[in-house]
């Protein structure tokens, strides 16, 4: 049974609209008129289009933040992916860990990136749950209430190389260089922080979980479903990810199936500043990618019947002689 770790009143979260002015060398952000709660930014989130992908000057709905959250375990390093069905768009697919940024962080948008990775990426032993920080900084222990975390064995999180283009919020650069586009099927502009997660080698045997919170009779509910982790591994070969996703329990890794699977916009190509897809189907990014999926060795059954086809083929080819 899925374990209901916290419930919110969405109309606490309040963001605000942009204005956003983009050229070939950086892209700058301000905030335009009265704070929104979620339902009102949800309805703004309608299709727009820009005539100059480098140059352009638009009103967004809102800024949205992502963490590419590279994880070392065991000597080798993983992407962290998570499933999320979005009932804005109707879809599920794998995606980045996300959220929305409040009003009160839009010239902060890193600080939101890691309490994402507090909330959505749940890492756990069997001694508790651990905490984490970014750099010298605690991270939140935003199940506190609901679980136990230990402190003492904590994750950390630091940053690894950003964007070459500059992001501005009014006249200030934002620190950590994320990766920006502008979302023209959402209106929205998103940011991507590169960061690296490293677990004590202590601890151990790990189990990810994806927690993320869903809109329940006016109420943003969170669960954890260990039947349903929900967190996936891609792994990386010098740098560059590998056609496989897994998942991890009790520090065992075990193959996902990627059958008509998607991936969330962020992985879909991006021109100058923006992104024109709502999803990528896997097969396409990994042609996009140059990458070639493992094949599954046959099973015992399935050689038994390319047997029994080769057989079949061979006595009509006898009886049409």
């Amino acid at each position: 049974m899925p374990r209901t770790l916290i419930r919110k009143n969405p109309s606490n979260f309040k963001t605000l609209p942009l204005f956003v002015e983009a050229t070939p060398e950086s892209l700058t952000y301000q905030s335009i008129g009265m704070p929104l709660n979620f339902t009102q930014t949800l309805a703004r989130r309608r299709k727009i289009d820009v005539e100059d992908s480098e140059r352009f000057s638009t009103e967004l709905a809102n800024l949205g933040v992502s963490v590419r959250l590279t994880l070392r375990w065991q000597n080798r390093d993983y992407w962290v992916l998570v499933r999320q069905r979005r009932q804005d768009r109707g879809d599920v697919v794998l995606k980045l860990i996300s959220g929305y940024v409040p009003a009160h962080e839009l010239n902060l948008p890193l600080h939101t990136a890691v309490q994402e990775v507090a909330e959505e990426c749940l890492i756990e032993t069997p001694q508790g749950w651990l905490g984490g920080r970014f750099n010298e900084t605690w991270l939140p222990a935003p199940y506190a209430a609901a679980l136990h975390y230990r402190e003492a064995m904590p994750f950390r999180l630091t940053p690894l190389s950003g964007a070459a283009l500059p992001v501005r919020c009014g006249s200030l650069t934002l620190i950590e260089s994320p990766r920006a586009y502008v979302h023209l099927p959402t209106a929205s502009l998103q940011l991507i922080y590169d960061m690296r997660l490293e677990v004590p080698k202590e601890a151990r045997p790990l189990s990810l979980f994806h927690v993320d919170e869903s809109l329940e009779n006016n109420e943003l509910v969170a669960r954890l479903n260990r039947s349903k982790p929900d967190l996936y591994l891609m792994p990386l070969e010098n740098g560059s990810p590998l056609p496989e996703l897994y998942t991890l329990k009790n520090d065992k890794l075990s193959p996902a199936g990627t059958r008509g699977l998607y991936l969330a916009e962020s992985f879909a190509p991006q021109e100058g500043w923006v992104v024109r897809e709502e999803r990528i189907r896997w097969k396409d990014w990994l042609v996009q990618q140059g990458l070639t999926p493992k094949k599954k060795p046959k099973s015992g059954l399935t050689k038994l019947r390319i047997k029994a086809r080769r057989l079949v083929r061979l006595v009509r080819s006898g009886l049409h002689k």
